[in-house]
């Protein structure tokens, strides 16, 4: 009775053992097999007692059996919980990966009796986690700037792996679209892969020019019997190879334009599985960014260079800087420019130092007011270079705010040495012209005023001299004397008559008044003149008042004397040294709906003897000047019903300004008097 018991509860053991969906064994305490379940035999095509004469050897894959081993004996020698993974070759060759666990059976005595293993099936997790390991090995590849054919044969690499007894081969259309260049796929025959170079890369010269023309995997069962690709060769070159079934997938880029295509061949007929389609439209993906990332990286390299070359045909460089930190970036054009080491750091030091040092003073200032209002600025400087020539440096630069806020600057330089000197000899070769011009303009003018005035002139002289004779006569012909003295007043009249004709060419014509904007009209002198201002070196800052009205006046005349107290200011700093030659140019308001403009100078001053004195006329302070311009200016602006005047400033130089009312009552009334007022007058003249 005792027996039959333990029989039934035995054959109920081995039924519920063998219906255990996993692979359960029972071994012996060193580890021999004592039992297995049907799954385990199944899985492994072997009967229990065939698997009792087997070792690990037999069972795990070589690279795994190390670990497996070591693990197993830990657990005899401790007694401990068994667990590893590993990969078990199945009946018909195939590894998968298992999970195995074994705990110890005892006896109440604690000797171990049995081992309980039991093995999971983990191999769609491992193959994924293996496959997720292998994707981001070749994404950091592709961060990490390698060259795109390693990239694209680790992908292959990564797709042999997880597809057993498979090849991968990637091709990709040349420059012109029309045939392949084999891209990637080491583990493809070599004649094959040579064959396939240079082939059509259109849908009927084999399956991978179909997919990527199609945008859908094609997907060949058995190459032997698909005779789509046989008028192309295709057919018989795959079979030549062993190649026997091809599954091919699109490799496109992410506006979907076609790059190539992507395909696994086997040399057993067969179609592919769910899990490796899913594998290799992953990996076509992933070999898109691939050569997207490589195509982006050529066009930028290309890019660089082109704007490399460009910056040294230009002579232009670009920097940056950094105004909190003062963290400065140049380009290489900039080294260039600057003739600079690149080993040594960029600093504001370093670059005072280069630069020239009358242009020094005038430089910090420009950075100390650009730290504080953040605006955008345009200078131009000298450096003077190791080998005592000098270079002229044009800056731009625009300003912007970092992540964290902080103000920076983005700016371009230029070396207008060339085009300095060429304004400069261009600027000397028009001095000249107008000084040529003038002296020839003085001796025609003279010659024809010596014409207009001679002839009357010598015609009094004559007349006086017969009129004396015809008096002195005995007796006086008084008659004659009276005729000869009419023609002395007639040609005094007609020497009046040229004097005053002469006079009214050289007056000044009445204003043409209409509605101006004196800061517009300050700005185009100030451009006008800007080469002439910086072949002095002067550096000119335009404060100009936002809310300033237009003024009624004659908007030619106002630039005149504009220019004119520019010119005067530059000559006033022409001797100065050791100081940033500056003029600051300010617009603003005045009492009694007046306007103002004033030129502020650092030049040489004014005493206060000579103030009034400057605008008389033929005085002037300068030992070439003619002493006009100013006398001309005060009369142009009395003539809007203005006032012009100077004054000493509290530190170096002078200020020159003028006021006039936005609308005069009669602009042009005073015009024509007050230039005769202050025009010299010629003796003689009535």
């Amino acid at each position: 009775m005792h027996e039959a018991h333990a029989r039934t509860q035995d054959a109920h053991f081995r039924a519920i053992f063998d219906d255990l969906p996993a692979l359960v064994c029972l071994l012996k305490p060193e580890g021999g097999v004592e039992l297995v379940n049907r799954c385990c035999m199944a899985f492994f095509g072997a009967t229990c007692e065939e698997m009792a004469t087997w070792t690990l050897a037999d069972v795990i894959h070589p690279d795994d059996l190390a670990a497996v081993a070591a693990a197993w004996e830990r657990a005899v020698a401790t007694g401990s919980t068994y667990e590893a993974e590993g990969r078990h070759r199945r009946a018909d060759g195939v590894y998968r990966w298992w999970h195995m666990t074994a705990r110890p059976l005892t006896h109440r005595s604690g000797r171990i009796l049995f081992w309980c293993l039991v093995q999971t099936d983990i191999d769609e997790r491992k193959r994924f986690e293996q496959l997720l390991a292998g994707e981001r090995c070749v994404l950091e590849m592709v961060a990490a700037d390698v060259p795109l054919p390693e990239v694209l044969d680790a992908l292959c690499a990564l797709v042999e792996e997880s597809v057993e007894g498979a090849h991968c081969g990637m091709l990709f259309a040349d420059a012109s679209g029309r045939t392949w260049r084999h891209a990637a796929g080491p583990g493809l025959p070599a004649g094959y892969r040579q064959a396939m170079e240079g082939r059509a890369a259109d849908a009927d010269a084999g399956p991978c020019g179909l997919a990527s023309r199609s945008g859908a995997p094609v997907v060949v069962h058995d190459v032997a019997a698909d005779a789509r690709w046989v008028p192309r060769g295709w057919q018989a070159l795959a079979l030549h190879h062993g190649l026997n079934a091809c599954w091919s997938v699109p490799i496109v880029s992410r506006g979907g334009a076609p790059l190539g295509a992507l395909a696994i061949y086997r040399h057993t007929p067969g179609s592919p599985e769910p899990a490796q389609l899913d594998l290799i439209g992953r990996v076509s993906h992933i070999a898109s960014i691939a050569v997207e990332r490589s195509q982006h990286d050529a066009a930028l390299r290309q890019s660089e260079a082109f704007l490399a070359q460009a910056q040294r045909i230009s002579s232009t460089g670009g920097f940056s800087w950094h105004t909190v930190t003062d963290k400065i970036t140049w380009s290489d054009q900039v080294y260039r420019i600057f003739d600079a080491d690149r080993a040594q750091p960029v600093t504001l030091e370093s670059i005072m130092a280069r630069l020239h040092p009358e242009d020094g003073p005038a430089f910090s200032e420009m950075l100390q007011l650009r730290r504080l209002d953040g605006g955008d600025f345009e200078h131009e400087h000298r450096l003077l270079m190791g080998d005592g020539s000098v270079k002229y440096v044009h800056v731009v630069a625009h300003a912007t705010r970092d992540r964290a806020g902080q103000l920076e600057y983005i700016a371009a330089v230029q070396d207008v040495t060339q085009r300095r000197r060429s304004e400069e000899a261009l600027g000397e070769a028009r001095l000249e012209l107008a000084h040529v011009s003038r002296i020839a303009a003085l001796n025609a003018m003279t010659a024809s005023i010596a014409h207009e005035v001679n002839q009357p002139l010598a015609g009094i002289v004559t007349n006086a001299g017969t009129c004396l004779r015809m008096l002195a006569a005995d007796p006086p012909n008084i008659e004659g004397a009276r005729a000869t003295a009419l023609r002395t007043v007639r040609d005094g009249n007609r020497a009046a008559d040229v004097i005053a004709r002469l006079r009214a060419l050289f007056s000044n014509r009445a204003t043409a008044s209409e509605s101006v904007d004196l800061n517009e009209a300050t700005r185009e002198v100030i451009a006008l003149m800007l080469a002439e201002l910086r072949r002095g070196r002067v550096v000119v800052r335009a404060e100009l008042a936002q809310d300033l009205p237009p003024v009624l006046s004659d908007r030619v005349q106002l630039q005149q004397v504009i220019m004119n107290l520019l010119l005067n200011a530059s000559d006033a700093m022409s001797a100065i040294e050791g100081r940033a030659r500056r003029v600051v140019v300010s617009t603003g308001r005045d009492h009694d709906d007046h306007v103002r403009l004033a030129v502020q100078d650092v030049g040489v001053g004014l005493e206060a003897a000579e103030v009034e004195r400057l605008f008389d006329p033929f005085y002037t302070t300068k030992s070439t000047g003619m002493g006009i311009g100013l006398s001309i200016s005060r009369s142009i602006i009395e003539s809007h019903n203005g006032r012009l005047w100077a004054e000493p400033n509290d530190g170096p130089g002078a200020t020159f300004a003028f006021s006039i009312p936005r609308n005069p009552r009669d602009p042009g009334r005073a015009s024509l008097g007050a230039l005769r007022s202050r025009t010299p007058r010629i003796a003689g003249n009535a």
